[in-house]
Parts: structure tokens; sequence; C-alpha cells
């Protein structure tokens, strides 16, 4: 059973939206599949009770306090959205859990300074554990100095940038409603779609 993490110590980088759309994904696929959320403002449960009932089913991963429970049975896949300043000892029991994390980067300057201690501490607990780790660009114009300046700070952290995600309203409308990009008809996200089509492969591996 694949459980991905979300994870970013800094807040705001999008890592609820990225939760939820790989939620989406695994369901589009006809997995069995839980969303978590570790994040004491539950923006990914909020999202999961927008979810309409004729949309592709996904459970709410309840979890306990500072506690991360085993799936239950039936489960196939997990994704598990986590709090801003993740580090240290919560960190190293989140990732006892994963078998991937992804990490949501937006082209900005404080964020990746932000992200590098974190970069840092994480590709040294997931060697330990085997975990793989991908970073995925997140609302970018990949025309752009930010966006070179985010290509060339990735580089140097030696982890594989999955892929990059535009800075489009499709995400805050369907968060809205509790869908994903996977929920449209095929015609309707062509865009948004073919930029998450390495991400998908790297999530189905």
């Amino acid at each position: 059973m694949p459980v991905v993490v979300v994870a970013n110590p800094k807040g705001g980088v999008g890592k609820s939206t990225l939760s939820t759309q790989i939620a989406g994904y695994f369901a589009s696929r006809n997995h069995p599949v839980m969303l978590g959320d570790a994040d004491r403002q539950q923006s990914s449960k909020l999202w999961l009770s927008l979810r309409p009932d004729n949309a592709r089913p996904i459970s709410n991963w309840e979890l306990g306090d500072d506690q991360i429970a085993k799936p239950p049975k039936g489960t196939t896949h997990v994704v598990l959205d986590t709090p801003a300043g993740l580090h240290g000892k919560r960190l190293k029991e989140i990732l006892k859990r994963a078998d991937k994390v992804v990490v949501p980067l937006q082209p900005s300057v404080f964020d990746i300074f932000a992200t590098q201690d974190f970069l840092s501490e994480l590709a040294e607990s997931a060697r330990a554990a085997r975990i793989e780790i991908g970073i995925v660009g997140m609302r970018v114009d990949e025309r752009t100095r930010a966006a070179e300046q985010l290509r060339n700070f990735v580089e140097g952290t030696g982890l594989p940038v999955l892929g990059y995600l535009r800075d489009t309203q499709n995400y805050v409308q369907l968060a809205a409603r509790g869908l994903t990009v996977f929920d449209l008809a095929p015609e309707r996200a062509v865009r948004d779609l073919t930029q998450w089509q390495a991400i998908c492969r790297w999530l189905d591996q």
C-alpha cells in the first residue's frame, strides 16, 4: 500500500492543493484511496467534505492527536497532507509510514531558502528509510527568472523535479467544489493534465 506524504515546512506553498490532486488521481484510477490531514488548518479535510457524492470516492483518514495510525484494511493508496513547521521527531514519525514524499515548492527566493534545511534533513532521513523524494514546482510560469532560479536550486539538491504546475484559477475553483483536474472531462483540462503526466508516472512506479 503506497503512502504518499506531501510535506514542506513553509506555509502557503500548496501542500493541500497537491495532496487533494494526488488523491484525486488515485481515485480516478479506481484505487480505494484515503486522504489524511495532519495540519491544524484541516484544509484537506474541508475539501473532502465538499466533494460531491457522484465523484469518485476518497475516504477520510482520521488521525489522532500526534498519531499516525495504520489505515484500515481495504485501502490501497494513502495520501497525507502535513503541517507547516514539520521537522525533527514529528518528521521522522511521519516518514516511518511513507513510501514517497512529494515536496511542493514555489519559485520564490523566500520559499527556496526556507526549504533548504528541510530538504537536507529529509534527504538524510529518506536515504536511511529508502523513501523516494520528488519535488513539484507550484504556481510556476516556466518563462520567468523565478522559475529558472527554482530549477537551479533543485538541481543543486540532487532530487528529481517531477513537474511544474502552472498558476491557474482551475485549482482554486475546483477546490471550492471538492474536485480535481482528474474529475473533469479530459478536454476541459488538457493543459493541466499534460503537466501532471510525469508526476503521475512517478506516483505509479
